[in-house]
């Protein structure tokens, strides 16, 4: 053997044993801490003083383990992955209702139109007490609103509450489904009008539907609307995105770590047109599937983009089978539009000491080029052609919209106003929210800022450690300041407020439905997506 192919060998016989060690050495620490919280958790549940939960004790430990790494790699249970499935499909075998378990009952929070709990009279607002001879109270969240859900035409009986008074209704559960195009309409003789909320296993084909339908009445133009679009399924996003760019090209491509995770998806129909303007309305809540369907779209320059700047989700998940029936969905990739760019915000790897997590696009934006040659930007979501500014949403507006007392304020309105106009018709009144700052004003305690939290917890420490002394008006008078300024706080955000406030009063009398009909009438966003559709402005944007 020539000294050239001995030295050949040698250096292959290196690296093949450099990489076995490394595997092994990877491989040997996984069984060596795997082994340590097995022989931790056998000493835990033979020998500590009190009872575990096994069960309890495990999911606490592997979510907190995955919390660490992003907010998208989560763990399933049995009825986790029930809850998944329908996520996925919009479908499944229950009453129709959204609740959120607090104060050991289930609170109806909306009802899907046209369900069972509709057709029972179930409000926004019931408290659900008992489900057939079951005590919520004796439930956690999980495990109460399951008790919902069963067969197609079997029946259950829930104890609520409404107002005090508590009754009785016996509802027949029957299959669910959640329309990912809850309205679509013409706004005016030319311009046609999609409002889409999630990417479903019938997004594509209920899309595909609404535009057929439209062209049929005479579209000539066409605003599609994802703000607030949390994305789901990568497969519908590529399909809907088919029918507008030409067959075989490229939509979206994954990459990861695993080989077989790298794939290239590409449109593999004819397109339904590739001449009708189209504006896609975009916000800070459109993410994942919404942002491939903006960006390729944008990248191609076959649409403009109008709204805010995205959330900026570039990456993809997949479910994973575990033992016992459990799954988890984990990211395996980052996804890359067309013209090469991710959009991911959150540098969810390198988070400092504190747990804060860093953005990507705060060390600058990466310059991409459209189809055509025009300048677009990776990193920290997807850019608008048209950008909309509003003022910043406070942390207090946060608090507040999901606050039990906004809530209360709008189940309060229901049972005052026995109706209201149709949503093509309808805004709240200039005094609404002077009475909403009123009724905030005298139920403080149903909204809570993090300063107040924090506050009440310094005079309960100064209370257990024996220094109140004369604390407690000096503290009276200190948190009636911090609220005072709550409130002062509110006003930065009149406009988003009351557009929320018109949205959740809308949702009670004419369900999801009904605030896309009002917002296809008032909403700014989607007047300038009409202005600019039918200017000249649109070509100018979509020329280098």
């Amino acid at each position: 053997m020539s000294k050239r192919k001995k030295w050949i060998l040698a250096v292959f016989i290196g690296i093949t044993v450099l990489i076995s060690v490394g595997f092994q050495s990877k491989f040997f620490e996984i069984a060596k801490q795997i082994d340590i919280y097995t022989t931790m958790f056998k000493e835990l549940n033979m020998l500590y003083i009190d009872e575990v939960n096994p069960a309890k004790l495990t999911q606490k430990s592997i979510n907190h383990m995955l919390q660490s790494l992003d907010p998208y790699t989560v763990y399933f249970d049995e009825q986790g992955i029930e809850d998944a499935r329908i996520a996925a499909t919009g479908e499944y075998g229950g009453i129709g209702t959204l609740v959120e378990f607090k104060n050991h009952t289930l609170l109806v929070k909306e009802l899907l139109k046209d369900s069972p709990a509709e057709s029972a009279g179930i409000k926004p607002g019931d408290k659900i007490l008992k489900i057939d001879a079951i005590l919520v109270k004796d439930f956690d969240e999980k495990g109460a609103s399951t008790l919902l859900n069963g067969l197609p035409n079997t029946t259950v009986t829930l104890l609520l509450e409404r107002q005090t008074k508590t009754f009785e209704v016996t509802v027949t559960r029957k299959k669910v489904e959640v329309s990912p195009v809850p309205h679509y309409t013409m706004l005016n003789e030319e311009v046609g009008y999609i409002s889409f909320i999630k990417f479903t296993e019938s997004a594509a084909a209920e899309v595909k539907n609404a535009f057929l339908d439209l062209k049929k009445q005479g579209m000539k133009k066409l605003i599609i609307d994802v703000r607030s679009n949390p994305g789901g399924l990568l497969n519908e996003a590529v399909k809907i995105t088919n029918f507008f760019i030409p067959k075989d090209k490229v939509v979206v491509t994954t990459k990861g770590k695993v080989e077989k995770h790298n794939e290239t998806f590409k449109t593999k129909e004819e397109p339904l047109d590739l001449e009708i303007p189209i504006s896609i309305l975009i916000d800070g809540k459109s993410a994942s599937a919404s942002e491939i369907l903006a960006g390729s779209l944008q990248d191609y320059d076959r649409a403009v983009i109008v709204g805010e700047r995205s959330f900026g989700k570039g990456l993809v998940q997949q479910y994973r089978e575990l033992s016992y029936g459990t799954q988890m969905k984990l990211t395996i990739s980052k996804y890359y539009t067309p013209s090469g760019r991710c959009i991911q915000e959150l540098d969810y790897t390198n988070r400092d000491d504190n747990g804060n997590i860093p953005k990507f696009s705060d060390k600058g934006r990466a310059q991409y080029k459209t189809a055509i040659g025009r300048t677009v930007y990776g990193g920290g979501g997807i850019l608008p052609d048209v950008r909309l500014e509003k003022p910043t949403t406070t942390k207090t507006t946060e608090t507040l919209l999901n606050s039990d007392a906004f809530f209360n304020y709008v189940t309060n309105y229901f049972y005052s106003h026995k109706s209201i106009e149709e949503p093509s018709k309808f805004n709240v009144a200039l005094n609404e929210y002077d009475d909403l700052r009123s009724y905030l004003a005298k139920n403080q305690q149903y909204f809570e800022t993090e300063t107040e939290a924090e506050f009440k917890k310094a005079k309960e420490k100064a209370f257990a450690e024996n220094l109140q002394g004369n604390l407690s008006k000096s503290y009276n008078e200190v948190l009636a300041t911090i609220q005072s300024e709550k409130l002062k706080e509110l006003d930065k955000n009149k406009a988003e407020i009351i557009e929320k406030l018109t949205e959740e009063i809308v949702k009670r009398y004419y369900f999801v439905e009904g605030v896309y009909q009002q917002k296809a009438q008032f909403d700014p966003v989607i007047s300038k997506a009409i202005a600019l559709l039918n200017s000249s402005e649109y070509q100018k944007i979509l020329k280098k």
